[in-house]
Formats: C-alpha cells, sequence, structure tokens
C-alpha cells in the first residue's frame, strides 16, 4: 500500500496535486499547516482514504494533535511534530515512539525533510509541500510486513523527481536500506 505524507503545505494546494498525480498513492496522510488545505485536497480526491492532524498554525483545539493509525500490522503515528519539539531534538519523538511501540513515525513542522530510523522505529518528515523553492512530499510504502519511506523533492516544472533517501524496516527484525537515485529532469 502507498501512502502519500504531505505536511506544511501553507495553501500550496497545486503541489499536492502533482504529488497526487505522480504517486497515484492509496491513501493520503496530512499532518499540518493548513487544516483547510487537506480539506480541499480530499473534497477534489474523494475516493483517496484521508487522514489529517492540525499543526501549530491550524488553531484547532478540538481535533487530537496526533493520530495513531494501524496498517497491515503496522503502528503509524500521525503528529505535526510541535508537540515534541521536534525543531530542537528528536529525542521526546524517539521516547514516543518506543513507549507506543511504533513502526513509523510521521512529522512535519521542521519544514525540512527527514527519513531515520531510530530503536525499530521508522522516521520520516516529508518536508514542506508548500514551500515555493524546494517543495518536498514523502511516501510511505507497506507491503508484505514491511513498511519503507522515502522523501521526494517535487522538481517544478518538470516530470521527474529527485527521490532524496529511503528506509525499509520489517517488524521482526530491523532492514534499514538507504536508496539514493537522482533522476534530473530531461
Amino acid at each position: 500500500m502507498k501512502i502519500l505524507v504531505l505536511s506544511d503545505s501553507h495553501g500550496n494546494i497545486d503541489n499536492m496535486i502533482r504529488a497526487i498525480e505522480r504517486e497515484s498513492p492509496r491513501a493520503i496522510f496530512h499532518l499540518g499547516d493548513c487544516w483547510r488545505d487537506g480539506q480541499r485536497l480530499h473534497q477534489r480526491f474523494p475516493e483517496l482514504p484521508f487522514e489529517q492532524v492540525p499543526g501549530n498554525c491550524d488553531f484547532l483545539s478540538q481535533e487530537a494533535a496526533e493520530r495513531l493509525v494501524c496498517l497491515e500490522d503496522k503502528r503509524i503515528l500521525l503528529c505535526h511534530g510541535h508537540t515534541y519539539g521536534v525543531k530542537q531534538s528528536l529525542i521526546a519523538a524517539g521516547y514516543a515512539a518506543e513507549e507506543q511501540n511504533l513502526d513509523v513515525f510521521l512529522f512535519g513542522h521542521t519544514h525540512r525533510p527527514l527519513v531515520d530510523m531510530r530503536g525499530k522505529a521508522l522516521f520520516l518528515n516529508p518536508g514542506s509541500i508548500g514551500d515555493y523553492a524546494h517543495p518536498f512530499y514523502g511516501v510511505l510504502t507497506i507491503s508484505g510486513g514491511r513498511a519503507a519511506t522515502m522523501s521526494v523533492l517535487v522538481t517544478p516544472g518538470a516530470t521527474a523527481l529527485t527521490r532524496m533517501w529511503s528506509f525499509a524496516s520489517s517488524r521482526a527484525q530491523d532492514l534499514v536500506r538507504p536508496l539514493t537515485a537522482n533522476l534530473e529532469p530531461g
């Protein structure tokens, strides 16, 4: 199952649509900033299952700051990251991943893409899809008992993508496989 992971759209709906068209995901996760963008995207693609959490710019006190999703035996936490202080450190996030027995920890907030393995949990910050100079999104793939994540740069005006990195993990044992492939627009 391929899941598109978006964060920090800040009004840039076009980049989100471009990512959906390029990846053809089976579901979408929006990690906050801006909630309204997520709603608009879901209205445009109602056939795709959609989950979102609010960010620090969303001011939605009635919405939970994080959401635990279980897919194909994988425990996935969706959060914006500000409640874990991810701009300063990933220590609190790492403790949360361990305490909640997570397989995947998804967060945004920093606007910087990150793919990392901490303990047994994959960490993915897709970066900011709303950045007009360097928009990034993430892809989470769950298949055959394994989860894999990657961050992808949207190359404006081109059909090529730059795949930054990827890690894969099995719940039974932690396997890390970095994959780097740069595709230049041509």
